[in-house]
């Protein structure tokens, strides 16, 4: 048994609590709104994972301090754009001995840091290894237990091994992998790709449209990946084509939802509403432009997406444009 604080108690946060306690380990969850917590202690249940009761054996502590006194390891469960804050927060109880796992999926701006960055930013050396976490996984469907594959990811495998270790159960496995870069630039980058996929659905076009989307975008999220450091085969296993797909195919998608509404004439601020929960590809977009630029990375599909939903581009001429691009081989 390990002792483990999930700082978040939004969807992803609470299903891997339940798992983690499941797999028999000592459980706290921590949130910077303590009405959550309250909640989630009084009723057992998220009100956005249907069917899921919570073990009794997680604790709430709306303290950070005391949540994070004495955990082997610190599940950073926040959205991309908390996980700064949110690390500064943590950073006065943050001991040597802890393994930090994010599995938050984004690029910060204008740092361009991802959510490893961020953490090994603020905390420097002082936590025992930072783990990415990612892959293509609901949370929907992990705190239903049904069959979810995922990888650990760090440049220390032996520590990828131990957060293995700590998640993997008969429903829940776990990969390791040393390329952090390419496992984060591709959870950040898929959910963009969502986006365009929901895009092109509200716009009415089909499941080939859908199909080439889902793999040139693969082919540019790869291509800014490896330019970045990342290995090709990433972008082709979990973290990558996986993730990628899972989240421009799923109903439980928040950025192909927020896409398809996109698409369907809704702004994006609309969108946001109505879906009613985070959608991370919209906070990525202007950090993957900007690493587009830096490493003179040509990403056409990222930038017609900017085009629609940034600067009120019409949908069809968008992908007019895509579909209108010089001749070339794949």
């Amino acid at each position: 048994m390990v002792k483990v604080t999930v700082l978040g108690a939004g969807t992803w946060g609470i299903a891997l609590a339940r798992l983690l306690a499941v797999n028999g380990h000592q459980v706290t969850v921590w949130s910077a709104i303590p009405a959550e917590l309250e909640s989630l202690e009084r009723t057992g249940v998220h009100p956005n994972l249907p069917g899921m009761v919570l073990p009794k054996e997680i604790r709430y502590q709306p303290q950070i301090g005391p949540a994070l006194e004495g955990s082997d390891l610190v599940l950073f469960a926040v959205p991309s754009v908390f996980v700064r804050s949110t690390a500064e927060k943590a950073k006065p109880y943050i001991t040597s001995h802890q393994i930090l796992v994010d599995v938050a999926k984004g690029v910060e701006t204008p740092t361009l840091l991802t959510m490893t960055g961020i953490l090994r930013d603020v905390l420097g050396d002082t936590p025992a290894g930072i783990v990415a976490l990612s892959g293509p996984t609901h949370a929907e469907e992990v705190s239903l237990d049904l069959p979810t594959a995922i990888v650990s990811a760090c440049e220390d495998e032996e520590i990828a091994k131990k957060v293995q270790d700590i998640f993997m159960n008969n429903n829940f496995r776990v990969y390791t992998n040393t390329d952090v870069i390419g496992v984060e630039i591709g959870g950040a980058l898929k959910n963009i790709m969502a986006l365009c996929v929901g895009i092109s659905s509200g716009l009415g076009y089909g499941d080939n449209a859908k199909a080439a989307l889902i793999t040139r975008g693969n082919a540019e999220m790869a291509r800014l990946g490896c330019a970045m450091g990342g290995q090709l085969t990433t972008f082709m296993g979990l973290a990558g084509l996986g993730d990628l797909v899972v989240t421009c195919t799923s109903r439980h998608s928040r950025n192909f939802r927020a896409g398809m509404l996109i698409g369907q004439g809704k702004t994006k601020e609309e969108a946001k509403a109505q879906v009613g929960m985070v959608v991370e590809g919209l906070n990525a977009l202007d950090a993957a432009l900007l690493l587009a630029e830096k490493y003179g990375v040509e990403m056409p599909i990222v930038s017609a997406a900017d085009a629609v939903i940034n600067h009120g581009a019409d949908g069809q001429e968008a992908v007019a444009m895509l579909m209108g691009r010089q001749r070339k081989a794949e």
